[in-house]
C-alpha cells in the first residue's frame, strides 16, 4: 500500500478501508487541487481536523495556532509571495521550531525525511493553513498596511493620488472647472453670434458619444459549448471588502454560497476593517466554510475601500480575481463565463460584469438610478470597451488577472473612485479592457441623503482621476496618443462637466425668455444653441436609458426616465458639493448605508441570460455514498 493511500485513510479517520481512501484520493487528484484542501470541501472536514490527523500519521505534533512567542519580520518586497508562505520559524525556550503547513505532498515529504532523522519531530510542527495565514497577516499588519498605502507611489508615483492631488494643484483645478463652466455658460449672454455653431458641437461633444454608442449593436455571447470540466477551471479569487456591513452577511454569504463553481478552487477573502466589530463577528460564525478566509484592516487613514483592497491584494491565490461588494448578488455562472471569456480573448486583462439595479420599483430615485446604470454598462462601456477607449470601470464585479493587476500596483488607496483610476491606468499601459453580459444585482438608495453622499464621492473621485492624469499631459498623450487622450476627455470630463452645463441652461432659459429672446417670430441664435442643447442632450441621456434597460429586461421603469432632466440637476448639485470636498476633503469616503434586498433569493437564477445551469452543491454526502456517516473530532495540541 502506498504512502499517500496511507495517508488519505488516516485523514478520513479510523476504520477507512483501502478502497475509500483509494476512492476519495483518485477523485482529489483528478480535481488538480491540494487533496488536503479538496477534503476539507468536499467530505465536510474541519480543515484543523485534517491536519491534526495527516500530523499524527506523519509523526508530528498538531497545534491549532502559531504560538505568539517571537516574531516575524516581513519586508514589503516579500509581501506579494505571502499567500504562499507554508513555514514559520521562531526560537521557544532553548530550540528552534518550525511551524509547518503543508500540502498533502509536503506532508509524505516530512514523513520521509522524520523517517531518516527522528529527531526532527522535536523541531517541526504541524499547523492549519488558515492558521499559519492569520498568525503571518497579523505579524506583517504594518508592512502590509504600510504596502497598501505607498504602492501606487512606488509603482507609478505620477499617477498616485496622495502625491499629485497637493493643496495648490485641487485650488487650481477647482477654478479651472469653476470658470470653464461659467464661461461656457456665459457665453450665449455675452459671445458674439458667430461662435454659435463652434460653441455647441464643442458643448455636444458628450451627447456625441453617447449618441454614437447607441447605434453600436449589443455583441452577442457566442453559444455555450460544453461546460467546461471543474478540473480545467483555475482558482479564483473573490475580495469583498467590508466597513459596517454586520446586517449585510447573512446575505452576502447566501450570494456566494450559490456561485456555480467548484468550491475547492474558490479563494474568497473578506477584508474587514477593525473599526467594524460587529461584521467581524458577524462573519465569525461563517468561517467555518474553508473557502472564506478573514483578513482584519488596521486603522489607517486613508479610510477607504482601494486600501482595503490593496491589504489582501498579496494573500490572493487565484489566477483571476473580482472585486464584489456586500449587497452585490452577481449570477451564479458569472465566474465561469468570464474564465470563459479570458480563454477565449488572451489579450483580455480585466472584464467588466453588467451591474443591474433590481429595487428600481421602489420610488423615482432608484428607478433613474436603475436606468442611469442601465445607460452606462449596457450601451457606454460596451461602446468604449469595443472602440478600445478608456473604460472607467465599475466599482465591483470587475475582473482581472491577479498578475496584471499586481503589476500595475493595485489600487490607489487615496482615489474615492478607484475603479475609474484603475480603467485609465489599464488604458495607459494599453491593457486591453472588456464588458460582460453577466450581471450583478445591487439596491440603489431610495432616500435623497445617500444618494447625494454616495453621488458625491463619484463625482469627487472623477475629478481626482481626471486631475491626476492630466497633471501632465505630454506623460498621457505618449501612453494614449491622440485619439486616446480625446477619449479620455470626453468621458472624464464629460462626467463632471455635463450636469453643471445642463443645470445652467436650465438656470438661463428663463432669464433668456423673459428678456424676449425667446419670444417673438425671430429667434436669436445663441438661445436656439441653448435649446439645441438642452433637447439633443435629455434625448439622447433618455434613449441610451431606455435602450439599457431594455437590454436588462427592465422594461417596466421606461416611464420614470422622463425625469432624467430633474435626475441631472440632482447630480449637478452633488458635483458642486463634490467639487468643494475636492478642495477641502480630497480623501474622505463617505460610506454609503446598504440594506438586505427585498428581493426573492431566485432572482438571479430566474433572470440569468443564455442556458440554465444547475449550482452544484458541496459534496458533503460523500462518505453516505461510500457507506459511511462524516466523523468530527476535536483537535488538540501535539
Amino acid at each position: 500500500m502506498s504512502q499517500a493511500l496511507a495517508l488519505m485513510q488516516a485523514i478520513l479517520g479510523p476504520g477507512s478501508s483501502e478502497e475509500l481512501g483509494r476512492q476519495t484520493l483518485e477523485r482529489a487528484l483528478a480535481s488538480e487541487v491540494d487533496p488536503l484542501h479538496w477534503c476539507a470541501i468536499q467530505l465536510d472536514l474541519a480543515p484543523a481536523q485534517i491536519m491534526a490527523r495527516a500530523a499524527r500519521w506523519a509523526g508530528f505534533a498538531f497545534f491549532d495556532a502559531v504560538p505568539r512567542g517571537g516574531s516575524a519580520l516581513m519586508e514589503p518586497g516579500r509581501l506579494e509571495a505571502l499567500g504562499q508562505v507554508r513555514v514559520y520559524r521562531t526560537r521557544i525556550l532553548d530550540r528552534e521550531v518550525a511551524f509547518v503547513s503543508p500540502d498533502f505532498a509536503g506532508v509524505l515529504r516530512l514523513a520521509r525525511v522524520r523517517a531518516d532523522r527522528p529527531e526532527l519531530c522535536h523541531n517541526i510542527c504541524l499547523v492549519q493553513e488558515s492558521a499559519l495565514r492569520t498568525f503571518l497577516v497579523q505579524q506583517a499588519a504594518p508592512a502590509l498596511i504600510d504596502a497598501a498605502r505607498q504602492n501606487m507611489a512606488r509603482y507609478w508615483p505620477r499617477a498616485a493620488a496622495q502625491l499629485e492631488l497637493t493643496a495648490p494643484v485641487r485650488v487650481a483645478f477647482a477654478l479651472i472647472l469653476a470658470l470653464s463652466t461659467m464661461g461656457l455658460l456665459a457665453t450665449p449672454l455675452l459671445g458674439p453670434e458667430l461662435l454659435a455653431p463652434l460653441w455647441c458641437v464643442l458643448v455636444m461633444l458628450p451627447t456625441l458619444l453617447r449618441l454614437l454608442a447607441l447605434f453600436q449593436p449589443m455583441r452577442v455571447e457566442p453559444p455555450p459549448g460544453r461546460r467546461t470540466e471543474d478540473a480545467d477551471l483555475p482558482v479564483y479569487s473573490v475580495l469583498v471588502p467590508l466597513r459596517d456591513e454586520a446586517n449585510m452577511v447573512p446575505q452576502l454569504c447566501q450570494t456566494l454560497g450559490k456561485l456555480d463553481y467548484p468550491p475547492e478552487k474558490l479563494d474568497i477573502v473578506f477584508a474587514v476593517e477593525s473599526r467594524s466589530p460587529a461584521t467581524i463577528k458577524a462573519l465569525q460564525h461563517h468561517l467555518r466554510d474553508p473557502r472564506y478566509s478573514l483578513r482584519i484592516v488596521p486603522d489607517a487613514a486613508p479610510r477607504t475601500k482601494p486600501k482595503a483592497l490593496d491589504f489582501v491584494l498579496p494573500l490572493c491565490r487565484g489566477e483571476f480575481v473580482v472585486v464584489y461588494d456586500a449587497e452585490d448578488r452577481p449570477e451564479p455562472d458569472q465566474l465561469r463565463r468570464v474564465v470563459e471569456q479570458f480563454r477565449r480573448h488572451p489579450e483580455l486583462e480585466c472584464i467588466q460584469a453588467r451591474l443591474v439595479i433590481d429595487n428600481g420599483r421602489e420610488g423615482w430615485l432608484p428607478a433613474l438610478f436603475a436606468g442611469e446604470y442601465a445607460g452606462l454598462f449596457s450601451v457606454l462601456l460596451p461602446a468604449l470597451a469595443r472602440w478600445g477607449l478608456v473604460m472607467p470601470l465599475g466599482g465591483t464585479s470587475n475582473h482581472f488577472r491577479l498578475e496584471t493587476l499586481r503589476a500595475l500596483g493595485g489600487w490607489d488607496a487615496f482615489n474615492v473612485t478607484e475603479d475609474a483610476d484603475l480603467g485609465v491606468r489599464l488604458a495607459r499601459r494599453k491593457l486591453r479592457c472588456a464588458t460582460n453580459p453577466s450581471r450583478t444585482f445591487e439596491a440603489a438608495p431610495v432616500h435623497l441623503r445617500p444618494w447625494i453622499g454616495q453621488r458625491t464621492r463619484w463625482m469627487k473621485g472623477w475629478m481626482q482621476t481626471y486631475a491626476v492624469h492630466n497633471r501632465y499631459p505630454l506623460d498621457l498623450l505618449a501612453d494614449l496618443g491622440w485619439r486616446g487622450m480625446a477619449g479620455l476627455q470626453l468621458v472624464l470630463l464629460g462626467m463632471v462637466l455635463t450636469p453643471l452645463l445642463h443645470a445652467g441652461f436650465l438656470l438661463m432659459l428663463p432669464a433668456l425668455f423673459f428678456t424676449g429672446q425667446l419670444a417673438g417670430p425671430i429667434l436669436h441664435p445663441w438661445p436656439v444653441a441653448c435649446l439645441i442643447v438642452l433637447v439633443l442632450g435629455n434625448t439622447v441621456a433618455i434613449a441610451t436609458n431606455l435602450v439599457g434597460l431594455v437590454r436588462s429586461r427592465q422594461a417596466d421603469l421606461l416611464g420614470w426616465q422622463t425625469l432624467v432632466p430633474a435626475y441631472w440637476a440632482l447630480i449637478a448639485f452633488a458635483t458642486v458639493l463634490a467639487l468643494r470636498e475636492f478642495t477641502l476633503k480630497p480623501f474622505y469616503w463617505f460610506k454609503s448605508p446598504h440594506h438586505a434586498s427585498s428581493t426573492p433569493s431566485t432572482q438571479t437564477e430566474a433572470n440569468t441570460d443564455g442556458p440554465r445551469t444547475s449550482v452544484p452543491q458541496p459534496v458533503g454526502n460523500t462518505f453516505q455514498r461510500f457507506g459511511r456517516k462524516p466523523t468530527r473530532e476535536r483537535s488538540t495540541a501535539g
